[in-house]
């Protein structure tokens, strides 16, 4: 790719519909028949925790084709306290242009915007093979456990970088999901009805 070819900058109000058919296509079969996303950035967008400073789109020859976004959440700690974190995503590339670099640069940069605002860790469930790449490790090498997750179970999806060094030092707690992030299927549904037609497939890999 030429590091040159694209910009990131603010979504604007007006460009919604675009940014959410953009998702929709980055994320249609992948990890469920169709998906969500598309809904859950539209419900976000509206919600108190949702960063406005951080809500991004990369562009390349006139054409929206990332984009990504932050919420703020927390961490109970077991001591009482509330430490105040973010979180990520959907972070999505159009699926011509996913593997070639893009979807890197838009992490980077949107790690590098929230680190200036003073924002001290995200957390948030993602693929350690690409997320490590950005100086993710897995929350529990930080004490930190996901909400609702049994006692020995698979953890390896719930990632952490810190932001501020050493921000969650002397911390074991446990992280909250904002509520906006859980949608009911059937308001996906009647809000997938908007967009154009596309098949439903049951693919391997998927897990929901």
């Amino acid at each position: 790719m030429n590091t040159n070819d694209y910009t990131i900058r603010l979504e604007k109000k007006e460009e919604y519909r675009e940014v959410e058919n953009l998702v929709r296509e980055a994320f249609w079969n992948v990890y469920r028949p169709g998906c969500s996303e598309h809904y859950v950035i539209h419900v976000l967008r509206d919600d108190p925790a949702f960063v406005k400073e951080l809500d991004f789109v990369m562009e390349r020859g006139g054409r929206i084709i990332g984009q990504n976004m932050f919420m703020k959440t927390v961490i109970n700690a077991d001591d009482g306290r509330i430490v105040p974190v973010l979180t990520m995503g959907p972070i999505g590339i159009i699926p011509d242009l996913q593997r070639k670099g893009y979807g890197k640069k838009l992490l980077d940069y949107s790690l590098d915007k929230a680190s200036a605002m003073g924002f001290g860790a995200v957390l948030f469930e993602g693929n350690i093979g690409f997320y490590g790449k950005s100086g993710f490790d897995y929350a529990r090498n930080f004490s930190i456990r996901y909400h609702d997750l049994p006692d020995g179970a698979d953890d390896s999806f719930f990632l952490c970088k810190e932001l501020i060094p050493a921000y969650l030092n002397g911390i074991t707690g446990v992280y909250q999901t904002p509520q906006g992030y859980y949608v009911d299927d059937r308001d996906v549904e009647e809000f997938d009805k908007a967009f154009p037609a596309k098949v439903k497939l049951r693919l391997p890999g998927q897990i929901f």
